[in-house]
């Protein structure tokens, strides 16, 4: 029974390990597709992935989880120049996995579980150029030399802080010009002499290690060789330990770069002796180090020549004791040819005057991230200090009175550039000092809330970006580049007071627009940054900034920096994407079309109306409406009149002379209302109408083409009509005077059609004989 449980757990395991083989197997990296570069970085693969491809020039597999590198997992990587395996888990490369990469130019190995490097690996890699294997296991570089046939090899690092203990001779066989050699030994206790000096010549190389006694043997093979020596992580506490330094003296080296070194008194004073005599030493560079110190050296530095050093660069040098420290005057023989000195984020409060007139060859000064302030600055720049200095960096300091600092520098005849940048300057004065020759200014972020005549008018290059401007109205007739951004400007500054402006920045301001006549002022104008505003896009400002020819060219950070903040239909927009409505673009010419088409309408309804008499017809209908609201007469009730004679006026001698005369001399007579004689004066003539139609038996219309014309006939001829199919009488009698043509008969005249289609009319005749029958007919109609 246990035979058979250790058989099935065996079997388990092989199926197990099978099915993860297979799953690694296919693992693939979708960034391969179609791209000549692979990034398959931190993708938690645990193989090279699938699917490379012959088209893959660079394939970066960093921070995975790769532990074996097998012959086949590279076999399509013919064209690969960038092979970058960092920070993985590999502890084993098959012999034959780079055979193919005869064109791979970079590889990274570094930070992996190599516990033994194979000079197989690398005989292929004829064209390798970087190689890092640092930070692995390994304790030598192998028996046999790895690098002798990369005849390419210009960068290199290696060994490990954990276990890397020994360099021998014949580790760089191979290898003769290097551009940068890098060598992490802190834990190196083994170096044979000779092992560097194969090595022709390093531009750059840079050694971790805290052993000073191998330090000693590896400088003294790299004298002829080594251009730039970069030490770190090591400490000199004793002259003694310093001595060690002694082929220093001898070397070619031409810079030597400290970083986080710990130095004291004793061994800074013994390092000093040394370097003085470096024939070449050219520049000297001190990074997060620490100085156990005060710096009163035991013995004077002795100097039998003046040392030809001319650069020094010390960034974040911990002083710990840095408000004891000594005046430096032990070092005023080592200053002398100085060119340039940087001194940053030290501490630094004072330069002793003494110490400044010792540098009559200083050309720069960087003294940003210190702790001068203005008093100290006028001791440190007195009359004689860095006679010949041109450009002085004082950003991030403790300045305050802009006045003062102007007059601590003004006598620095040659000083061209000025950086005194995120001070606290504040208020600005009217007038200062400033040294003759300055051309360059930086006063950005010092709160300033504007520009005076202070600002020197010599200048050709000003910063002040990131204060509180809102405006910038300053003759500066020389300058050709202005920096005023982070501000709170909201138009471009005057062109007349910089007319010979080349170069000007105002983005992140609060500009809203500009015209074609503002940007035009700026005739030298190359270069112009206003991105990152709240534009308003108006139509005049969008149809300028698109459509000027050339303008591209000039705006930096086009188009992507320039959005529209309003209006809102176009808010987040890029500018030169904008596109506004004819309405918002032309508002004028648009409220005047709509005004032209509300009057051509409105021109359209009256002429209609003219035409169809609706005007007409809202009379009647009004007067209809006036009608309809009297209370109805009684059937039986009397009338007034027998007739009411509805004529033209240009019928009135037929109507007056004969009809009237007639009908009123007859027996028994009849009465008849003529509105001539019988309207009520003062009353309202359509009253009148309806009254006298409704007090009259019946209604007499005298028709002629007159009649057809006259407005009055045709109200009488409408409330006959009302009357006649209201009230559902027989009370219109038509006497048609002369023959009309129906088509002669105006629209507006319907209800005369339809009467004369309804109802019998007389006509009058023109046969003496036939009258006497007419008037007898026209006599019985009215008595019916």
């Amino acid at each position: 029974m246990p035979n058979q449980l250790w058989k099935g757990w065996i079997i388990y395991l092989v199926i197990t390990a099978n099915l993860s083989e297979e799953k690694a197997t296919t693992q693939a990296c979708p960034s391969c597709d179609g791209s000549p570069f692979c990034d398959c970085s931190s993708m938690n693969l645990s193989t090279i992935p699938s699917g490379l491809t012959t088209d893959i020039t660079g394939l970066n597999l960093s921070c995975n989880s790769i532990k074996y590198i097998r012959e086949t997992d590279l076999l399509l990587g013919v064209n690969l120049r960038m092979l970058l395996l960092q920070s993985n888990q590999i502890w084993t490369i098959d012999k034959e996995s780079f055979i193919f990469l005869r064109k791979l130019e970079h590889l990274d190995l570094s930070n992996n579980k190599l516990t033994h490097l194979s000079p197989i690996w690398f005989r292929p890699l004829f064209s390798l150029q970087h190689l890092n294997i640092q930070g692995n296991l390994y304790t030598t570089l192998g028996e046999n030399p790895l690098f002798s046939n990369l005849k390419n090899l210009r960068y290199l690092c290696l060994g490990n802080n954990h276990s890397f203990s020994a360099i021998r001779k014949q580790d760089f066989d191979g290898i003769t010009v290097l551009e940068q050699l890098e060598i992490d030994g802190q834990r190196l206790k083994q170096y044979e002499s000779g092992s560097l000096t194969t090595v022709n010549s390093i531009n750059h190389i840079i050694i971790n290690i805290n052993d000073v006694q191998v330090l000693s043997g590896m400088l003294e093979d790299l004298t002829n060789s080594a251009i730039c020596v970069e030490l770190r992580q090591i400490a000199f506490n004793t002259a003694s330990e310093s001595s060690l330094l002694e082929p220093m003296s001898r070397s070619v080296m031409e810079k030597l770069v400290f970083k986080n070194v710990l130095f004291t008194d004793a061994s800074t004073d013994k390092i000093l002796n040394i370097l003085v005599y470096a024939e070449q030493l050219l520049e000297l560079e001190l990074d997060n180090c620490v100085l156990q110190g005060t710096g009163h050296w035991q013995d004077p530095i002795k100097i039998k020549r003046k040392s030809p050093m001319e650069v020094v660069t010390i960034r974040r040098l911990t002083i710990e004791k840095f408000y004891l420290f000594s005046d430096l005057s032990s070092l005023k023989n080592l200053i002398g040819n100085i060119t340039k000195i940087t001194v940053v984020n030290t501490n630094v409060f004072l330069v002793p005057c003494s110490i400044s007139r010792h540098f009559v060859s200083l050309l720069y000064l960087d003294l940003s991230e210190n702790l001068l302030a203005d008093p100290n600055l006028g001791h440190s720049s007195c009359e004689g200090a860095w006679p010949l200095l041109q450009t002085f960096n004082l950003s991030q300091n403790s300045l305050g009175d802009l006045e003062m600092t102007g007059r601590s520098l003004s006598h620095l005849k040659h000083l061209t550039h000025l950086d005194i940048s995120q001070n606290n300057f504040g208020e600005i004065p009217e007038s200062c000092q400033w040294p003759e020759n300055l051309k360059y200014l930086n006063i950005s972020g010092t709160q300033i809330p504007k520009v005076t005549t202070c600002i020197p008018q010599t200048l050709e290059v000003l910063d002040v970006s990131s204060n509180n401007l809102n405006d910038f109205r300053l003759k500066l007739p020389h300058l050709k580049e202005l920096y005023i951004a982070k501000n709170k400007l909201k138009t471009l500054p005057d062109a007349p007071f910089i007319p010979n402006i080349v170069a000007l920045r105002i983005s992140r301001n609060k500009l809203t627009s500009f015209s074609k006549e503002e940007f035009g002022s700026f005739r030298k104008m190359e270069t112009l940054d206003a991105g990152d505003n709240n534009f308003i896009c108006s139509c005049e400002f969008l149809s300028f900034i698109q459509y000027q020819e050339g303008i591209a060219n000039v705006l930096a950070n086009w188009p992507e920096n320039y959005i529209c903040d309003s209006p809102s239909s176009v808010r987040g927009q890029q500018v030169k994407a904008a596109r506004l409505s004819l309405f918002e673009c032309h508002r004028t010419l648009a409220v005047s079309l709509i005004c032209i088409l509300v009057i051509l309408v409105n021109l359209l309804i009256v002429i209609l109306g003219y035409k169809l008499h609706v005007i007409w017809y809202m009379k009647m209908t009004w007067a209809w409406l006036q009608a309809k609201r009297k209370p109805k007469r009684a059937y039986n009730q009397d009338f007034c009149y027998d007739a009411f004679v509805s004529y033209s006026e240009r019928d009135s001698e037929w109507v007056e002379n004969l009809m009237v005369q007639e009908l009123e001399n007859a027996i028994p007579p009849f009465k008849l209302c003529l509105h001539k004689r019988d309207f009520v004066p003062g009353k309202w003539i359509i009253d009148n109408i309806i009254d006298s139609i409704e007090k009259s038996h019946k209604t007499l219309f005298v028709l002629s083409e007159h009649f057809v014309q006259s407005e009055w006939c045709k109200y009488e001829l409408e409330f006959s009509h009302f009357r006649l199919f209201d009230e559902n009488n027989d009370s219109a009698i038509l006497i048609l005077l002369e023959p009309i043509q129906e088509q002669t008969i105006p629209k507006r005249f319907c209800k005369l059609r339809k009467i004369m289609n309804t109802k019998t009319y007389l006509e009058w005749p023109l046969d003496e004989n036939q009258q006497l029958i007419f008037w007898f007919n026209l006599k019985t109609a009215l008595k019916c």
